[in-house]
């Protein structure tokens, strides 16, 4: 049975708008459930250990999906959820490959965090798959690859739009937004139409843009993995 690591943010501080945030469930439950029903087993990781935050706009109705509502009403799940386990205590020699879900808790830990930077470096040195989508390409800001350049020099990748966050209202919220980043540091950046799924593929790094690109970018994590 293949084995992916999800790893998701422990941050639940909105900068200072005194709001919470934490992870987007479409983004985690969506990729889960689409990968545990093929039979994958899915291990849960989070930086601080135990039940990760989960940003309150993403259990409202609005964003209500069949993956969502799976897992509102799926006590199994939650249970696992709120036992992840410590990032510094994960090898990747235990898995096939780590998955990213998004939401903007990841800009403030993840994408600082030294285990989880060694850890996708790691994973992508051995030859495994890296995912991430939305929000979380932005945990690739200080990964290198082995010639010591951003692990995204040169790669094409995608994750959540200035314009998009600029229609959240969070552009001078969030410590840097994504897509400059991807290009600063390199990245062949590109996009489709805002909150429509797009995802690409380079090599063994597969990047999607928005909430609406998780499914998408779990099927590509699944076609690499088999």
């Amino acid at each position: 049975m293949k084995k992916v690591l999800f790893v998701l943010t422990s941050h639940s501080e909105l900068g200072d708008t005194g709001e919470k945030t934490g992870f987007w469930i479409e983004e985690f439950a969506s990729p889960y459930y689409l990968l545990k029903d093929k039979g994958i087993e899915v291990v849960l990781a989070s930086p601080k250990g135990g039940q990760p935050p989960i940003d309150p706009k993403s259990a409202s109705d609005d964003f209500k999906t069949p993956a969502t509502e799976r897992f509102n009403n799926d006590k199994e799940t939650q249970q696992v959820l709120s036992n992840t386990l410590q990032l510094k205590n994960i090898n990747q020699a235990d898995y096939d490959a780590v998955f990213y879900p998004g939401g903007h808790g990841p800009l403030w830990d993840l994408a600082e965090d030294k285990n989880s930077i060694a850890l996708i470096q790691d994973f992508y040195n051995h030859n495994k798959p890296v995912a991430a989508v939305c929000h979380a390409p932005g945990v690739l800001k200080n990964v290198q690859g082995k010639d010591g350049n951003a692990l995204v020099k040169g790669k094409k990748v995608t994750g959540f739009t200035n314009s998009e966050e600029e229609a959240v209202q969070l552009t001078n919220v969030v410590p840097f937004l994504v897509e400059d980043m991807l290009k600063n540091n390199g990245g062949v950046y590109s996009k489709g139409e805002d909150w429509n799924p797009y995802s690409v593929t380079d090599g063994l790094l597969i990047t999607g843009q928005n909430p609406a690109s998780s499914e998408l970018v779990a099927e590509k994590l699944l076609e690499l993995l088999n």
